[in-house]
């Protein structure tokens, strides 16, 4: 008996907890075109409209412009009144392994890489968790789109673009196996801020390692390149087939390499095998010391350190901040991401950061937008504040890019007018009652 109440009580302490801190209902699909008038545009293509006008009918942006300029018929329209806040395309958070990751210091809750060093066939996408309470955080300040990346050594496996408002990994889908990650090895141990060698190794075990899994690459390569070749191969190959992508344009080859030879090398060795997209991920001081190399190959660039210490004692203690308008100066496209999936809601602030550094407002908008729309292949549907784009889109009262005046008001994916809510909130309005029931002397 003692036994069955206790349970009893557990089952009702569980549903309690979760009645508390359930996540957002997805929202339905749009049904009712509808207007934002009156507001600044930032449009994402550079232009700021001030008392502007945006209306989307059916998922997609049927205007964008002056308010005054608009002509079509706005009877039937959900007209929203946004005057003196600001509108900017949704948010693109690239390279994170958002969804896969609850609790890192919780096992079960961990799901972003798998045994073993090649695993290009495994598919980040079914792995992802759209009720993770970290989704409606990040994109309560904006992020509305996420590549989602698994970790690991080699190759890891394959990416996925999502939108951050779905049901299931399914309704979550944007777009499916965009790309395909390669860590390359490093040939030393050799290391950041003083010389420290994490693994305890020594050079000659650090070479003969990296000469291993350099034959290893280029065996499965060499394979993959063969097999792309076979219009109906007899007996498929998962792993093969997912290498297919890169040898004819379908997939991007993103790469993470730590140090400028490694950039080098593993660049080189794509070129060698034909790869047609490639993309320098985790981009930081390593990448800039080869920016002529990459600028030669068109190389786009995504920095995850904005917010990091230098790599080297001697660096300019700025330099993180600085390299996102170096990049551009030099020619080479240039997106942002952050380092720290549970962090992602930091996403538009590094953005903001890089303003003060040489980059203009607008620029460093489209670090977070365009920009990382074009490195992940879908600047053709999203990005921008454009006719014919989807329309995902954000209202904030004030600037998107600081983080004292960020306060995202409204947030559409697809025209369909998504919750801001999310747990932090909840909590915050949970405590807010018991305090001020305390004041009041309850």
């Amino acid at each position: 008996m003692k036994k069955k109440l206790i349970y009893t009580l557990l089952l009702i302490a569980s549903c309690i907890l979760n009645s508390e801190a359930q996540n957002p209902v997805v929202a339905p699909p749009q049904t009712r075109p509808v207007i934002l008038t009156g507001g600044t545009i930032h449009t994402g293509t550079g232009d700021i409209i001030e008392n502007g006008l945006v209306a989307f009918t059916a998922g997609k942006i049927a205007w964008a412009g002056k308010a005054s300029a608009f002509t079509g018929e706005r009877s039937g329209y959900e007209v929203i009144d946004v005057t003196g806040k600001q509108v900017y395309p949704a948010f693109i958070y690239p390279n994170t392994s958002l969804g896969l990751i609850e609790i890192s210091g919780v096992d079960v809750t961990v799901d972003n890489r798998e045994m073993g060093d090649l695993n290009p066939d495994v598919r980040t996408i079914v792995a992802y968790n759209t009720d993770s309470h970290v989704i409606p955080v990040v994109r309560s300040n904006g992020v509305l789109i996420a590549q989602i990346v698994p970790s690991g050594t080699l190759l890891p496996g394959t990416s996925s673009i999502v939108q951050l408002d779905a049901w299931n990994w399914k309704d979550a889908i944007y777009k499916a196996d965009d790309g395909v990650i390669l860590g390359w090895p490093r040939k030393a141990a050799a290391s950041r801020r003083g010389g420290f060698n994490p693994t305890g190794t020594t050079q000659g075990t650090a070479e003969d390692t990296y000469g291993r899994n350099v034959e290893l690459l280029e065996k499965i390569f060499t394979d993959g390149l063969a097999y792309s070749q076979v219009e109906k191969p007899v007996d498929a190959n998962l792993r093969l087939e997912a290498l297919k992508g890169l040898f004819n344009g379908t997939k991007t080859l993103f790469v993470n390499a730590s140090e400028p030879r490694g950039i080098i090398a593993a660049i080189s060795f794509a070129k060698r095998y034909g790869v047609k997209k490639i993309v320098l991920t985790n981009a930081d001081e390593s990448a800039w010391a080869v920016k002529d190399f990459l600028k030669e190959n068109n190389i786009p660039v995504i920095i995850a350190h904005v917010h990091s210490l230098p790599k080297y004692e001697d660096s300019d203690t700025r330099l993180p901040f600085k390299l996102a308008a170096m990049f551009k100066k030099e020619g080479i496209l240039v997106g942002l991401t952050y380092q720290n999936q549970a962090y992602g809601y930091n996403l538009p602030f590094v953005a903001g950061q890089t303003v003060a550094y040489g980059l203009t407002r607008e620029e460093a908008l489209q670090t977070i937008t365009i920009n990382n729309a074009r490195i992940l292949g879908i600047d053709n549907i999203t990005g921008t504040l454009e006719t014919g784009k989807d329309a995902n889109i954000i209202v904030s009262s004030g600037d998107a890019l600081d983080m004292l005046t960020n306060n995202i008001e409204y947030a559409f994916v697809s025209g369909r007018n998504i919750s801001l809510d999310n747990k932090h909130k909840q909590l915050y309005r949970r405590f807010q009652e018991k305090y001020k029931a305390v004041k009041q002397g309850k």
